[in-house]
């Protein structure tokens, strides 16, 4: 399998725009894989909108990759994400890599706009099928339950022809998703075991649907810090993850030296994992840049 390693962000950390592109700059002149924005509208902290993000990487860049981890497809119209993905992968020569969720009941992207929730699953199901063929073909015509088209059409399509559509998720229900429109496949906070259950069931599910997904195109998240695991970056991280999923973090984030990480990256690997979205425990620009510093030099050199 080809292994690819990647850095992503939550919350900006940076003091300002300058920041974040001195951070951008290192990920690209540190042959950084891909850079993955996660996606959330309403929020009191800063986060950046992840499409508008990626089309600003696009520009800035030149080599690096980059995708959203994970879009929230069932609040989005599937025209206009097809319209916004194929401009930054044409604008950026392909280097898109477009990545797509449910997103949860309880988000306040849904709750606190009054955005009902009901039947969002086989409407995202509508549109990841209406996505995918609006990068492929010249005449769409559809008829669902929430979208029905007639004729419809984009250009221009993306630049690169077998543009990835990733599915996230850790249910049976996006095990089906992924099977049955996915390319591949990137977890969320998934320990390296429930990353393998997802995988498994993942290829029982494409027995059904008669496709197929590359192998390497199974990937995974985890937060990882360079340092001792009772320093407050790390404290604040742990319990704020112990609220939101009501468990133990330690399989979700790696604190510890170069080495621990890459024991944890190979966990995933033997699991079935060929792609990672690592994310830095940092508090504010001048951590971000040393952990992305760190994660550079003691990290990717062991899979190169």
């Amino acid at each position: 399998m080809a292994i690819g390693i990647g850095i992503g962000i939550s919350r900006f950390p940076f003091e300002d725009a300058r920041g974040y592109w001195r951070w951008v700059e290192q990920c690209e002149m540190g042959k950084v894989n891909s850079i993955w924005q996660t996606d959330r509208l309403v929020s009191k902290e800063p986060i950046l909108e992840c499409f508008s993000a990626m089309a600003a990487i696009a520009g800035a860049t030149e080599k690096i990759r980059f995708g959203m981890n994970v879009a929230s497809i069932a609040l989005r119209d599937p025209v206009l994400v097809a319209k916004q993905c194929a401009t930054i992968d044409m604008l950026s020569n392909g280097r898109l890599l477009p990545a797509f969720g449910l997103g949860s009941s309880k988000s306040k992207d849904f709750v606190a706009r009054g955005v009902s929730t009901k039947g969002r699953g086989k409407k995202a199901n509508e549109a990841l099928a209406l996505i995918q063929r609006l990068w492929q073909e010249d005449d769409v015509k559809f008829s669902g339950e929430f979208f029905q088209y007639s004729g419809v059409s984009i250009a221009p399509k993306p630049a690169n022809a077998k543009i990835p559509l990733w599915i996230g998720g850790s249910s049976e229900v996006a095990m089906r998703r992924t099977a049955q429109y996915g390319t591949g496949w990137l977890g969320g906070l998934d320990s390296p075991k429930q990353a393998g259950i997802m995988i498994q069931g993942i290829k029982r599910a494409l027995q059904d649907t008669g496709r197929s997904i590359d192998d390497d195109h199974y990937g995974a998240t985890f937060s990882f810090r360079f340092g001792k695991p009772a320093e407050l970056a790390d404290q604040e991280k742990s319990e704020g993850l112990n609220a939101r999923l009501k468990k133990d973090p330690q399989n979700l984030i790696v604190v510890g030296d170069g080495a621990a990480i890459v024991q944890r990256i190979n966990e995933y690997i033997d699991n079935g994992c060929s792609k990672l979205v690592m994310l830095p425990i940092a508090t504010g620009e001048k951590q971000m840049l040393e952990q992305t510093r760190l994660f550079i030099n003691e990290v990717l050199p062991a899979f190169e």
